[in-house]
């Protein structure tokens, strides 16, 4: 039982981060939309729009994989240790079944009581474990989003533009001319400027070492 608990532990943290970055591409896009409707009215003629497609815009923003990369390594990682002990306790528990017939009915039931201690305990450190992961999970969707919100509020800002829109998973264009599509142009820059801080980082890490 508690080995299929584990592997229903790892589908959840997998299917975690899957969700995460869909909330990501749907929180995106009602943001963008928001952003949009709350500029104040002029006249239609004099109005620069676009849109960005945001599935794509996370799909292919380098941060993104490389936070969820390291968001599932440290998953894994987190979760060895718990693999260990269920593994143990399994064994255990195979030993206990063939050990009971030999050493009475008085072994059995202490060591079975002890077998569902840990059972309990393992249980409720798996769902901590879970807790743990969905709140720094939630921390890391809330940074990326407000990375990316403020890094597109600036580009429309330096491009003129009166509108950027979210398109995509979040849908909420059904209709526009591809010419009004800047995805590209802004991955292109966000990528570039991850990119350019990445390699800063490393700069003052090598720094860092020296000292």
């Amino acid at each position: 039982m508690l080995l299929y608990n584990l592997l229903l532990l790892l589908r959840k943290i997998i299917n975690y981060q899957y969700r995460t970055m869909k909330k990501i591409v749907l929180i995106l896009g009602v943001a963008l939309s928001v952003l949009a409707c709350n500029k104040k009215e002029t006249d239609s003629n004099e109005f620069k729009t676009a849109y960005i497609n945001t599935a794509e815009l996370i799909d292919k923003y380098d941060k993104f994989k490389d936070e969820d990369d390291k968001f599932k390594v440290k998953s894994e990682e987190l979760g060895r240790p718990l693999e260990a002990k269920v593994r143990a306790f399994q064994s255990e528990a195979q030993n206990f079944q063939q050990s009971a017939r030999a050493k009475g009915p008085q072994w059995a039931q202490q060591k079975g009581a002890e077998l569902q201690q840990r059972e309990q305990e393992l249980g409720m450190e798996q769902n901590a474990l879970i807790q743990q992961l969905q709140e720094e999970g939630a921390v890391l969707k809330d940074t990326l989003i407000s990375e990316v919100k403020k890094f597109i509020k600036e580009y429309g800002k330096k491009k003129g533009y009166d509108y950027v829109y979210g398109t995509g998973d979040a849908a909420t264009i059904l209709y526009a001319k591809d010419n009004y599509d800047i995805t590209k142009d802004v991955l292109k820059e966000l990528n570039e400027t991850y990119k350019t801080t990445k390699k800063d980082e490393k700069v003052v890490t090598k720094e860092g070492e020296k000292k």
